[in-house]
């Protein structure tokens, strides 16, 4: 039995939602698994957990830079361990930009970063226009006009392939 770590990034709460499905499943195969905001994981023992999961989310083609600055302080301790990284974001939606080597925020991310994960996903978001402020409803809007997504500012669609994401749980319980 392994003890995981879920640690998430979020813009808009939907990262948590799909690590609490990851963790869920996680333990019906077993495993003992935490869910942590990256704000509150830096007060964590690193050292205590067998498997570390990093999801985080973007926002205007970016993750949030806390993503990367936790990585380089860490990232002796996760190379140490058995490891992931998982990017949501809603260009995800599109068949063509749903893998690792297709999205290409997470392709710019790992750019930017020099830890290399073992294991990579990706995963569709929510689209919610009604909880956005109203500057980012009117650029989402446009990004998706851009885009071919949907505009309608009533509209909160889940683009999220849940079965890609358990598919990805398993793989993180199966690594050695």
């Amino acid at each position: 039995m392994s003890h995981i770590l879920l640690i998430y990034s979020t813009t808009d709460g939907h990262t948590p939602r799909i690590c609490e499905r990851m963790r869920q499943l996680m333990v019906q195969q077993g495993q003992t698994a935490t869910v942590v905001p990256l704000t509150q994981a830096d007060a964590l023992d690193l050292s205590g957990f067998d498997k570390i999961v990093i999801g985080a989310s973007i926002r205007y083609g970016k993750h949030q830079p806390q993503v990367a600055q936790f990585i380089d302080r860490h990232q002796t301790l996760l190379e140490s361990k058995a490891n992931a990284f998982f990017t949501v974001n809603i260009v995800a939606r599109k068949p063509e930009k749903n893998q690792p080597d297709s999205n290409p925020y997470l392709i710019k991310f790992l750019r930017q970063i020099s830890w290399k994960p073992k294991l990579l996903g990706v995963f569709a978001g929510k689209l919610d226009y009604p909880s956005y402020r109203f500057f980012d409803r009117l650029m989402i809007r446009f990004i998706m006009l851009l885009t071919d997504g949907p505009t309608d500012p009533k509209s909160v669609i889940e683009f999220t392939d849940w079965r890609q994401v358990e598919a990805f749980a398993r793989k993180v319980c199966e690594m050695p």
